[in-house]
């Protein structure tokens, strides 16, 4: 070999460490979650996110540092750690908890990728250009469309078929909040239903309307629909519902494990699970702008017949074969 020939060499196996440290780079991935940090459902889904990350080879300490932020569902509170979050420069930013950590982050950043978990109208909201295209900063995954409402409804009937009168509980001051009244609105004339809104802003708010709802006739049935306000109230809810003998269908599981009637809606642990892959993806280059929204795949039914009893209800064989899991 020359002489030149071995400097080369030489130049090229010096530069090989360098190369392998600049592939070595630690990534950094912030997390926003709307929620106390020991609520149990919310530990498991993002530990569910967690750990489908881990699967695809980012580990927490090691390839990758996760910074979480655990915001209850204070707006201020919500807000400080978004813009905490966005100064760190992470690589991607994960909206662990629907439309208020989104607006958040997208507030705090429009250059740093988001990946958004269970948005119920992203395009409504403005935090996409479309399902197909999103085309800014942010894409992820919808917990629902709006055509859910219907079959919470027709489930409602079912379970219920003398429920005439429903008052739904909604965040006013969200998109999703009006949209799902709207949808179960449309529907509600062709069950023989009339619903009523009733607003989540705070619990003597709630208590309030529900009690009055209760007390205004017969025949009254309840349905949740998702927020990070009606998950801070949720006890105050399940409470509520049964005290007044309301049969209730709720979007999230965790009501129904504490006490609520019936639960349909998504698998969200799935959803967190499949976030992970979108988080992957950007780290390894690809932009939000050119992922599409997800829709999800798998969803579930689940009863509970120890409040079916206490509510006086005779559940139908039909309805517990389809159920995914019945609470005793």
């Amino acid at each position: 070999m020359n002489r030149r020939g071995f400097i080369t060499m030489l130049g090229g196996a010096a530069a090989w460490p360098l190369a392998a440290g600049a592939q070595e780079r630690v990534r950094r991935i912030g997390v926003l979650v709307a929620a106390a940090a020991d609520d149990p459902e919310y530990r498991a889904r993002i530990a569910a996110l967690l750990q489908s990350l881990q699967q695809l080879g980012w580990v927490d300490g090691g390839n990758v540092r996760i910074d979480t932020r655990w915001a209850t569902t204070d707006a201020g509170d919500i807000r400080r750690h978004a813009d905490e979050l966005a100064a760190l420069a992470p690589d991607v930013l994960v909206a662990a908890t629907g439309t208020i950590t989104v607006a958040a982050l997208l507030k705090a950043t429009r250059t740093v990728p988001i990946v958004f978990v269970v948005v119920i109208d992203p395009v409504g909201a403005g935090f996409v250009g479309s399902l197909a295209r999103p085309g800014g900063n942010a894409t992820g995954f919808l917990a629902f469309e709006y055509s859910l409402s219907a079959k919470w409804l027709e489930l409602l009937k079912e379970i219920v078929p003398s429920v005439t009168r429903v008052a739904v509980l909604r965040d006013p001051d969200i998109a999703s909040g009006i949209g799902q009244f709207g949808a179960a609105q449309a529907a509600a004339p062709s069950l023989g239903m009339e619903l009523t809104p009733v607003d989540v802003r705070d619990a003597p708010e709630i208590e309030r309307a529900v009690t009055a709802f209760a007390r205004s006739g017969k025949n009254g049935g309840l349905i949740v629909t998702p927020s990070a306000l009606t998950t801070r109230y949720r006890d105050l809810i399940v409470t509520l519902a049964t005290r007044h003998k309301l049969p209730a269908i709720y979007a999230n599981r965790y009501f129904v494990s504490g006490g609520g009637l019936i639960f349909y809606g998504p698998d969200f642990i799935d959803q967190y699970r499949r976030a992970a892959s979108y988080v992957d993806r950007i780290l390894k280059g690809e932009k939000p702008a050119d992922l599409p929204v997800q829709a999800p795949i798998k969803y579930e039914l689940v009863v509970n017949l120890k409040t079916a009893r206490a509510l006086g209800l005779t559940v139908p064989p039909s309805l517990l074969a389809r159920a995914d899991e019945v609470i005793e």
